[in-house]
């Protein structure tokens, strides 16, 4: 079995490109950056944008990059491949009514990702399955949990606003990895789309609390009312420590954000991990 991968350095890509080469795959990769030669992996230089030296015909490709950009290469590739796994993100939905331009176009760039692949697999016959996961943690390269902890690591300490209680599901890479072999392994995930939360559901606080504590030394978690955690925020981002973090994403802390993986473990098995919170504050 031979695969094509693009985004095989990232955080979901490096441990897919684990399972592919422990399943006995012969691995094409793509990265932007020259990677040293690895049994079973032939490594290629480049992106969605240009690539030189692309096979002509795999059994599978696994995109593990941005979907948008995955979607536009796959419409006008000329690599033959009966089946196509590409992961997007739970924040197709999430974030589509938000009140954050930048993340309602975020929301709009995946949906048209997600129609664009189907479409391109339908126009030559191939199957499609879209993965969507949630809060991706276990890389040391996210930017939600592992922002977190290097931020307390540094300060000994962490603010969250009060009533920060909205339910979340973090799932792990390796899990990720294990899905979208898995799915395309199995005819029925052809042409649908699935969430992939993790295997616990956790208020947005404790999923923090227990990060923290898995640290050594444990920093605080230092709990402030709406207003002064508003002035806390502000100078943290005058001070440049805050970049990205917008009131939209600040008020989602209160809202559940609950995915269901019933039909992924239908149909391949899917069956995620709980919450591994030494996993999540492992520095990447």
């Amino acid at each position: 079995m031979r695969a094509l991968v693009f985004g095989a350095s990232g955080q979901i890509g490096a441990p897919l490109l684990r399972r592919l080469r422990a399943g006995g795959w012969e691995v094409v990769a793509v990265s932007r950056e020259s990677r040293p030669a690895q049994p079973g992996v032939h490594w290629l230089r480049g992106d969605l944008e240009r690539c030189e030296g692309l096979p002509r015909a795999v059994d599978a490709i696994f995109s593990c990059g941005p979907l948008d950009h995955f979607a536009r290469w796959y419409a006008s590739a000329e690599v033959d491949a009966p089946r196509v796994v590409a992961v997007g993100s739970t924040s197709v939905a999430v974030k589509a009514g938000s009140a954050d331009a930048a993340e309602r176009d975020l929301a709009r760039r995946l949906r048209d990702g997600e129609r664009g692949v189907f479409a391109a697999a339908a126009a030559c016959g191939a199957g499609a399955t879209l993965l969507r996961p949630t809060l991706v943690y276990g890389a040391g390269r996210d930017q939600t949990l592992s922002r977190i902890a290097a931020l307390a690591r540094r300060r000994g300490w962490m603010l969250l606003p009060s009533g920060a209680t909205g339910l979340r599901q973090p799932v792990h890479v390796d899990d990720l990895a294990a899905a979208a072999i898995a799915a395309q392994a199995t005819p029925a995930a052809a042409g649908r789309g699935y969430d992939l939360p993790g295997g616990e559901t956790l208020p947005y606080r404790d999923m923090v609390a227990r990060m923290l504590a898995a640290m050594q030394p444990a920093p605080r978690l230092l709990e402030l009312p709406a207003p002064l955690f508003a002035l806390a925020l502000a100078g943290a981002r005058a001070a440049g420590l805050a970049r990205g973090i917008g009131g939209a994403a600040i008020d989602r802390l209160r809202e559940d954000l609950v995915f269901d993986a019933t039909p992924a473990h239908a149909d391949f098995g899917y069956a995620p991990r709980g919450f591994d919170a030494a996993a999540a504050a492992a520095p990447g």
